[in-house]
């Protein structure tokens, strides 16, 4: 990947469709002679460090810092990564399968009065996991019967082994699979009768989110699809798997 990345920042391969055919602008772009695209060896160069630190998990004030780029720049940068990474879920997703752990969460400040499913102006979560795979997350305005099971119906294959808490929404499944209680009051953890995974991804997220200080809700579902992607990919070379999805396979 080195050798990749050196070949287009000096002017040898186009990063997006892997031409070699490439001449250099009088303002010291490249434009490629395949597709006619320009790009900046500079500005690449910038961009590849940046990505470098989202990837680390660096925030953006510190990366600006350390780069001595402006904060605004890093910023733009680090939502454009999430936004790519929506994409790349969203044209990536495959339904869920097999033993499947569903449940709801909420995020927000600390508030005082009721927590959980009677918490206020919170923002409600339902996630599927997918025992030995991977997890789907998404906002919901509510966790009705209704609401919940057209999330598992779009997202899950029917037939497939449904784990969830007693919660009066979950009680249709059985009409689309088969359905395990879990009564986390007793009984959290019996054998395969428990939803930890789907726990551990609500710990492992909300802890990322608290380094923020506070995440709009016009941009939470992207920075929640940051957290899906990391926790999906926690075992892959995230940073290699991110410039294959911000440049293109040609160079990673």
């Amino acid at each position: 990947m080195k050798e990749k990345i050196k070949r287009a920042i000096h002017g040898f391969k186009y990063p997006k469709c892997g031409s070699d055919h490439l001449y250099k602008l009088k303002d010291d772009r490249f434009k490629c002679a395949k597709c006619y695209y320009k790009y900046s060896p500079k500005k690449m160069k910038d961009d590849l460090e940046i990505l470098h630190y989202f990837s680390l998990e660096i925030p953006a004030n510190k990366t600006a810092r350390d780069l001595e780029f402006s904060y605004d720049k890093v910023r733009r940068k680090y939502m454009q990564y999430r936004k790519e990474i929506c994409d790349y879920l969203e044209n990536e997703f495959s339904k869920l399968s097999g033993e499947i752990e569903c449940d709801e969460s909420y995020f927000g400040g600390r508030r005082k009065g009721n927590r959980g499913r009677g918490a206020q102006g919170k923002v409600t979560v339902f996630g599927m996991l997918e025992r030995k795979g991977k997890i789907y997350t998404t906002l919901v305005d509510n966790v009705s019967a209704e609401t919940i099971m057209g999330e598992i119906k779009r997202h899950a294959e029917k037939g497939s082994v449904f784990y969830t808490d007693k919660f009066k929404s979950y009680k249709s499944l059985t009409f689309f699979g088969k359905h395990i209680t879990v009564d986390h009051g007793s009984y959290f953890a019996n054998g395969r009768r428990h939803i930890n995974g789907l726990e551990g991804f609500w710990s492992f997220a909300k802890e990322r989110f608290l380094k923020y200080h506070g995440v709009s809700k016009r941009h939470f579902l992207t920075y929640l699809k940051e957290m899906e992607f990391r926790y999906n990919y926690r075992k892959e070379n995230l940073f290699h798997f991110l410039i294959n999805i911000h440049f293109g396979p040609f160079l990673s």
